[in-house]
């Protein structure tokens, strides 16, 4: 059988990579559908075939993610493969509950790091995807164990559609960086991060209950709306580095290939810059 886990994919990258150019690749796949909310479902869901088509071979584990996106990947991929899952925690029992009956739905085996702890490929989605494959994630509240799985992985490939594709940061998302945080800390962290990146890192509400958002960890989620450009290599470390800060939402040099679902019809490939 081949393995999956829950929270990503990835790039045989036995292929060279080809050079960085801002315009993307592109492959046509399909015919735009009329609506614009058509378009961007229709563009999941190449993005998702494409990532798997290229990436995932029998007899892998192969680890994706929980969001929307992600749902294409999990039906492009064959039976035999083993799917991880994220720990079940109560916060998002519900997401996790649903993305596990969809993959036993497809009859995928499910795993998890203690049995496979290094992950042949992992797929996951992304809030925002810039020119350097930099990537903000994190809008959903599952940052840190998607980030865990993905730094498990030997490949991690980015699925997305048109509207995630940005020059920098904050072009196209405008809901900032998530961060999670301890919550006995998130006043004094996000005081610290004002003070010494700028913008304001505000505490995430949520929408169907009173009170914050709590993570799969226990944990609350700051949303740092920044107010330009960062080295955010830089800027990812030294907020990791507050006390009280468990994880952040910027994934820098993880990836090593990004599939956008365009509006017209085709799929974008964008490869890292080469330095």
């Amino acid at each position: 059988m081949r393995p999956v886990t829950f929270s990503q994919i990835s790039l045989d990258f036995n292929e060279m990579y080809t050079p960085f150019t801002p315009k993307l690749k592109h492959v046509s796949l399909f015919r735009s559908p009329s609506s614009r909310h058509g378009m961007a479902e229709e563009a999941k869901k190449l993005a998702g075939y494409a990532a798997v088509d290229n990436h995932v071979q029998n007899n892998q584990v192969v680890g994706v993610g929980s969001g929307s996106t992600i749902v294409y990947a999990v039906d492009r991929l064959g039976e035999e493969t083993i799917i991880l899952v994220r720990w079940l925690w109560p916060s998002t029992f519900d997401l996790v509950l649903q993305a596990r009956q969809l993959i036993l739905q497809h009859g995928l085996t499910l795993s998890d790091l203690d049995r496979h702890p290094e992950l042949d490929v992992a797929i996951d989605g992304a809030d925002e995807v810039d020119a350097a494959l930099t990537l903000i994630k994190g809008g959903g509240g599952c940052l840190t164990q998607e980030k865990i799985v993905a730094g498990c992985a030997k490949h991690f490939i980015v699925i997305a559609d048109f509207r995630k594709d940005s020059s920098v940061l904050g072009q196209q998302w405008k809901k900032g960086v998530p961060i999670e945080v301890i919550p006995m800390a998130y006043v004094p962290v996000s005081r610290t991060i004002a003070k010494r990146f700028g913008g304001e890192a505000v505490l995430r509400m949520a929408i169907s209950k009173a009170g914050p958002v709590v993570t799969d960890n226990s944990n609350f989620i700051l949303d740092w709306k920044f107010e330009h450009t960062h080295n955010w290599k830089e800027v990812n470390i030294a907020i990791k580095m507050i006390p009280g800060v468990v994880e952040t939402g910027l994934f820098v040099g993880m990836a090593e290939r990004v599939y956008f679902g365009m509006e017209d019809g085709n799929v974008g490939v964008r490869d890292p810059p080469v330095n």
